[in-house]
């Protein structure tokens, strides 16, 4: 039995994982805002992370084993956060995104395309850190999802209070309305009324994980490896926008519209012009098992459907 605080935990994977590290025989604490209670037996302490000195206060002479942080999103929370849980707790893992990579976002070391990203081309050690920066104003910290992310992985790569891990997560599917970004909606509502989908002329591959694997992942993370730095989270199976169509299609018994955008005009979400498909390969070689995305894909979609009634 460890003692786990979770940052967040109020929904999606999120939700998931305090449940199984609960059921796992740990002692969670989750710290959120109070939208939503945590199960019954989970300690809630309701604050808000950005308030260093209310965040200190509730956590009173409390220490843990482990933090989860799913929800820090910039440098200057990250530096909050390292404060205040620096010797409160011996682990650090926080959940980051497949964006980092994203070229669009930074200048980083070209991938080819038959190569899928490894860890080590965004390096959170050496990444600059610009606390100075708007991100305070939620439309610049919208702008700038990718750079926030990279930057709060770099301010905790270089504190010495506690060891770090970073789960790199690709994007999320599954759950049906528990997936509150609507992106695999988006394709099913298109699919099953004959609209257009907006794609690439040339699409590339990306990566997927299932809301469950990846909340399976954030506990191994936390209590099943003692590895440090990035690690990324994603089903074995690149699939491009014109597969994952293919698979709604399939259950649906609808075919997919495709009409092909002019280089720099917007596409439907998983639509990518650039690469940055994650590699699973470290997560694997330090013992974690990955399900194959069209395992589970299938089923994600029946659960959009039913979420959606969009049945045809």
């Amino acid at each position: 039995m460890r003692k786990i605080c979770v940052i967040g935990g109020s929904r999606y994977f999120g939700k998931l994982l305090v449940t199984r590290l609960q059921a796992a025989g740990h002692r969670v604490t989750v710290i959120n805002r109070g939208s939503v209670p945590p199960p019954p037996g989970v300690e809630h302490l309701v604050v808000d992370r950005d308030d260093e000195a209310a965040l200190t206060a509730a956590l009173g002479s409390r220490t843990f084993d482990v933090v989860v942080d799913q929800v820090c999103y910039t440098p200057v929370q990250a530096a909050v956060a390292a404060r205040v849980f620096g010797g409160r707790t011996r682990r650090y893992v926080m959940t980051s995104t497949i964006e980092v990579y994203d070229p669009a976002t930074a200048a980083l070391p070209a991938v080819p395309h038959d190569t899928l990203v490894p860890e080590t081309i965004v390096d959170p050690a050496a990444w600059l850190v610009r606390t100075d920066l708007p991100w305070h104003d939620t439309a610049y910290l919208e702008a700038h999802y990718a750079e926030g992310k990279r930057q709060a992985e770099a301010v905790f790569a270089r504190h010495h209070g506690f060891d770090f891990a970073s789960v790199r997560s690709a994007h999320v599917l599954g759950g049906g309305a528990q997936e509150f970004t609507g992106r695999l909606a988006h394709y099913v509502g298109h699919i099953v009324r004959g609209t257009r989908i907006l794609v690439h002329a040339e699409a590339l591959p990306t990566v997927f994980v299932h809301y469950e694997e990846l909340a399976d992942l954030l506990v191994w993370a936390a209590t099943g490896t003692d590895a440090v730095g990035p690690v990324n989270a994603c089903s074995d199976g690149p699939l491009d926008v014109r597969g994952l169509a293919a698979v709604i299609a399939a259950r649906t018994g609808r075919e997919a519209v495709f009409h092909s955008v002019a280089a720099g005009e917007p596409a439907s979400p998983f639509s990518f012009d650039r690469h940055y498909a994650m590699s699973n390969a470290r997560a694997k070689a330090l013992g974690f098992r990955f399900s194959h995305t069209t395992d589970w894909l299938p089923g994600a979609v029946t659960e959009a459907l039913d979420a959606s009634g969009a049945h045809a």
